[in-house]
């Protein structure tokens, strides 16, 4: 398998960052043009991805290297699982979007657990495509605040920091091969549509 996979565009950024709509308008805009796309998230909705969402929402304790662990075989479920797994997706001749891939995973857990270990289990392929909607902590703390939701494992001030000067760092290194591209959260929902819309040539 190379270690890039064509035709896979993967959204990261902070929790509120906005990463979820952009992915969502860019399926929709993509499927008007007439291709096939598959939208999917990470953690997924299998069983694997279900616990860690109950460990996110305080419903289950673990060690932050047990989570780090269900998060590697989640995306390893997600790729390569026959029925609706991404390569199966690619091969079939999908576009396939994520919200969220094994950069969360290096950003966040990395923060929680010894980073180098975080990278040798998840050791993936690379999409084509990394799209980061870089939005400021404040920002995202506010819109997670607007919710009017329990907040997350992760929703705290000082920890999104440090991910995100993780992410930062993760993003200054990437294969040549990867297309990154760099949006300010900042900006209107319609402006980072459009601006990610002409990046993407597919």
């Amino acid at each position: 398998m190379s270690d890039i996979l064509p035709s896979f565009i993967c959204f990261e950024g902070l929790d509120g960052s906005g990463k979820s709509t952009q992915a969502h308008l860019l399926a929709c805009e993509l499927e008007k043009r007439g291709n096939s796309v598959f939208l999917t998230a990470e953690p997924t909705d299998g069983a694997i991805g279900r616990l860690i969402r109950q460990v996110l929402r305080h419903e289950v304790r673990t060690t932050d290297q047990a989570l780090a662990l269900l998060y590697a075989a989640d995306r390893n479920h997600h790729l390569y699982n026959d029925e609706d797994g991404i390569i199966r997706n690619i091969n079939d001749g999908r576009i396939v979007i994520s919200d969220r891939y094994f950069y969360s995973s290096v950003a966040y857990q990395g923060n929680t657990v010894d980073g180098q270990y975080v990278r040798m289990i998840n050791t993936y392929p690379h999409p084509e495509y990394v799209i980061y909607i870089d939005t400021p902590v404040d920002v995202c703390m506010s819109r997670i605040d607007r919710r009017g939701e329990k907040k997350e494992l992760f929703d705290r001030t000082e920890f999104l920091r440090k991910v995100k000067a993780s992410f930062d760092s993760i993003f200054s290194s990437l294969p040549s091969a990867v297309r990154f591209l760099h949006v300010d959260g900042r900006t209107s929902i319609e402006e980072q549509k459009e601006k990610i819309i002409s990046f993407v040539s597919l």
